[in-house]
């Protein structure tokens, strides 16, 4: 019997269950982390050491993250019968974006603001050192116009942006090419086949970097704690209580709701699907990583591939929430601290402003500082140089926001998919209640291309026996 694609998946699936549960990913992941707080902890002369086997676990990450992109939006344009639905795709993302930005910011301020912990620091600006890298962000920051993102979208050349790893060149690139291939016609069907063998191909080196992750998330979380120590916790522990609570609280009860009451899925089964790359984004502070797989396990649940490959890219660059929050909470939090008293119009206009500027760092280094410092120097109120305050503590938010940012996008891309009618509602349930397992990518690769060989094999054949032989072709000549 032949063995069909959806046949190979299955079996491959059933495989992956029988697994031993200290040879899944995200166990491996979470003892790593474990491992790397305990060393960071005890000996954080050999701890700081580890560092480069975070980065460069990351940096690996970030080498496919362009082409991933890339690929899976022209892939996702070339599956769409009008492009115009494109379009229409994107704006509707690009609006849901802004409200839910302007939510979770709207969190932030309601959180510092109830609970005012800046009250009664009273620093003094004029006494910050402002040197180091935080001195190079607050500078990059007061010359962010908040505009600049729109121009720089265009990239200088083809291959810049993957050089780069500039996502929003990235993406403005894909869209382009997607839908010049699409126009092209049958011009461009060979181009779109090698689209999609050559996504194959990135995704097969991506499971090979994918094995060495419990080893990058140990060396990024020991180098973490070992720089900064857990004393640093304790400093402005409340801060960082309230940033995670009010965190929690946005994706439980606001994304939560919206997953719940418009696309009918429950939010603490999208957390246990997803639980590897949540594991990933903790040991690694950065939720660039968690990108292909997010990518990859949409489309399992029922997910169109042209939704997942236009709105999760474009998401990882306008729809922040995480960041969203800890900008409004960390500008009020320093107005308070240097008793710079604002009122509800000035915070009202604060997001406002943040709004813009908080886009125009997207996928920079240090992008929420420069952020945090455009916004305050558009103002004018609040002195930039008051970041230094909340300096110190930011590795120990950055999980959070990037946790928060991942979650955001996976409500979106299914929000968006349930609202363009792209999602396969009762299959996503029959994932989400496990069910259905995803086989991991090495695994779904190999299946579809042996599945699609032999395909392609026994088509090959069917043309040689169907074609004449010389002497066929004599005797029906005469």
């Amino acid at each position: 019997m032949t063995q069909t694609p959806e046949n190979a998946r299955v079996a491959q699936a059933a495989r992956i269950a029988a697994k031993p549960w200290y040879r899944q990913l995200y166990v491996q992941v979470l003892v790593a982390i474990v491992i790397g707080i305990v060393l960071g902890w005890r000996r954080p002369d050999i701890a700081t050491d580890m560092e480069p086997l975070g980065t460069t676990f990351i940096t690996a990450m970030k080498m496919l993250i362009g082409p991933i992109v890339f690929l899976t939006i022209i892939g996702g344009i070339a599956s769409v019968a009008d492009l115009k639905r494109v379009g229409l795709t994107g704006v509707k993302a690009l609006a849901y974006f802004q409200v839910g930005t302007i939510v979770a910011m709207a969190a932030g301020l309601v959180a510092i603001n109830v609970f005012r912990l800046g009250d009664g620091v009273h620093a003094d600006p004029s006494t910050l050192d402002t040197s180091g890298d935080a001195g190079e962000y607050i500078e990059k920051g007061e010359h962010q116009q908040w505009w600049e993102f729109l121009t720089h979208i265009v990239p200088n050349s083809f291959f810049g942006p993957f050089v780069e790893g500039d996502i929003l060149q990235v993406i403005f690139l894909a869209v382009i090419f997607g839908v010049a291939l699409k126009a092209v016609g049958k011009a461009g069907e060979p181009v779109i086949a090698g689209v999609h063998r050559l996504t194959e191909v990135v995704f097969k080196v991506l499971s090979y970097v994918m094995k060495v992750a419990p080893l990058g998330a140990f060396g990024a979380m020991a180098y973490a704690i070992g720089k900064f120590g857990l004393s640093t916790l304790t400093s402005l522990g409340s801060l960082i209580l309230l940033f995670y609570v009010t965190s929690a609280l946005f994706v439980v009860v606001v994304l939560g709701g919206v997953l719940a009451a418009y696309v009918k899925l429950n939010i603490f089964q999208v957390f246990r699907y997803f639980k590897e790359e949540y594991f990933l984004i903790l040991g690694t502070s950065t939720a660039e990583p968690a990108l292909p797989g997010l990518m990859r396990k949409l489309q399992h649940m029922g997910t169109d591939k042209s939704t997942v490959g236009l709105v999760v890219p474009t998401g990882y660059s306008f729809n922040l929430d995480g960041a969203a929050i800890y900008l409004s909470l960390a500008t009020l939090y320093i107005a308070q601290a240097t008793d710079t008293p604002l009122s509800v119009t000035q915070q009202l206009g604060l997001l406002a402003v943040m709004l813009l500027t908080s886009k125009g760092a997207a996928g920079v280094a240090g992008g929420g500082f420069i952020a945090l410092t455009a916004t305050l120097s558009t103002v004018g109120t609040v002195p930039a140089a008051g970041i230094m305050l909340v300096f110190g503590i930011d590795k120990f938010m950055s999980e959070c926001r990037a946790m928060v940012n991942f979650s955001g996008n996976v409500v979106a891309t299914l929000f968006i998919a349930r609202w363009e009618n792209t999602l396969d509602l009762a299959r996503a349930r029959e994932v989400l209640a496990g069910r259905v397992v995803e086989p991991p990518v090495a695994a779904v690769t190999e299946a579809e291309t042996e599945a699609e060989t032999k395909a392609e094999t026994e088509s090959e054949t069917e043309t040689v026996k169907d074609r004449p032989t010389v002497a066929q072709g004599a005797e029906a000549a005469s």
